[in-house]
């Protein structure tokens, strides 16, 4: 004997089960595509083969000008920066960190970044929001010589909050084989020259946040180390493009290794691209660092061994050269729109210190004293 069907609505005005009534809007997709296709556009580059749409992007390396290339691939996000975006309302600089991330990994091999994609996830999609993102990313793109090849957006109702998103980047770069960096080279007494940061730049920001809010300040306030803005936005300020000043170094010959200072900042990152039995001793008084890192040491407090290791200081690059070549790649990487400091040199290192800072209570413009 055969069950009668139930009705779960008494009204019988149940309206038919649509994707848009399950919270995903393809339209909006599609609107976004349309939104991004002359962003897109503005970075073509050699190599790169057809448009965005399809089911995967095409690139050709020997059209970009490689004989015998090896691949560089990188991938990153932008972490809990996005949180200060989310907050501050401004969607239009995190896109740039994203392709930053990646690109300034790949250029430390000495590849030149060839394409980028991108993934973007959100719970609703916000078209003019996305539109800022994606506008950055493309930006980002521009200023790193590579091309935007294309990307994902995924709209997953429940997943993120209203208003939120999360971001993640891909880049693939080439390197021809006899030009790969490796910091093999790398010998005692090298020059170490470091290439001034923007800010923060993208790593760090839990703590960041996490003193913003014992400052009993918010973002919308006045900064207190930059009154002509605000502090999201100055905190927003993204992250460097080392890439084409990097190469341009590379070319004019006697660039041993490249550490992008990232998480773990100038402590940490520079021993990975130094052979072993080597080591970095820095002088923190040979630059100046941005008055945000002076504040953020003064509203913990922060110790000056804590900044070191969490945040770049100042420098969003370092650069191991050969001395007798140092000031031809100084005066270079000067000439591609870079402030170069020579903050160190490369010694013998002894036991597990790798990466010794002198004058850590002076110099840096006030960036390590709490």
């Amino acid at each position: 004997m055969g069950e009668k069907a139930i009705s779960h609505d008494p009204t019988g005005l149940k309206r038919p089960a649509t994707y848009r009534n399950a919270g995903v809007d393809i339209d909006a997709g599609a609107a976004l595509v349309d939104a991004i296709k002359p962003m897109v556009a503005r970075t073509m580059r050699a190599g790169m083969v057809g448009g965005i749409g399809g089911f995967g992007g095409l690139f050709d390396p020997k059209a970009a000008g490689f004989r015998d290339p090896i691949l560089v691939a990188a991938t990153d996000g932008v972490g809990t920066k996005l949180r200060v975006a989310f907050e501050s309302g401004r969607h239009d600089t995190v896109g740039i960190d994203l392709v930053a991330m990646c690109v300034n990994d790949l250029v430390v091999q000495g590849a030149e970044p060839l394409f980028f994609l991108d993934y973007f996830a959100t719970g609703h999609l916000a078209v003019e929001d996305a539109s800022a993102v994606i506008a950055g990313v493309a930006t980002g793109c521009e200023q790193a010589g590579c091309a935007l090849l294309g990307g994902e957006t995924a709209e997953m109702p429940g997943s993120y909050p209203a208003g939120e998103y999360d971001l993640a980047g891909f880049a693939v770069g080439a390197v021809e084989r006899a030009a790969v960096l490796t910091g093999e080279t790398v010998r005692e007494g090298d020059t170490i020259l470091g290439l001034a940061s923007s800010g923060v730049h993208s790593n760090g920001y839990s703590l960041v946040r996490r003193l913003v809010a014992q400052s009993g300040l918010s973002y919308g306030d006045p900064a207190p180390f930059d009154p002509d803005q605000s502090l999201g936005e100055a905190l927003l300020a993204p992250t460097r493009i080392y890439v084409r000043a990097c190469l341009a170094a590379i070319r004019v010959g006697g660039v041993h290794a490249l550490a992008h200072i990232t998480g773990g900042g100038l402590v940490e990152n520079i021993p990975r691209v130094l052979p072993d039995g080597l080591g970095a001793v820095l002088d923190a008084a040979a630059w100046t660092a941005p008055p945000v890192f002076s504040w953020l040491a003064r509203s913990g407090p922060v110790a000056a061994e804590e900044m070191a290791r969490t945040f770049n200081c100042g420098i969003g690059m370092a650069v191991v050269v050969d001395p007798e070549r140092a000031d031809a790649i100084e005066t270079c990487l000067r000439e591609s729109g870079e402030t170069v400091h020579r903050i160190g040199k490369v010694v013998r290192a002894e036991g597990t210190t790798r990466t010794t800072i002198e004058s850590m209570g002076d110099g840096a413009g006030g960036a390590w004293s709490s």
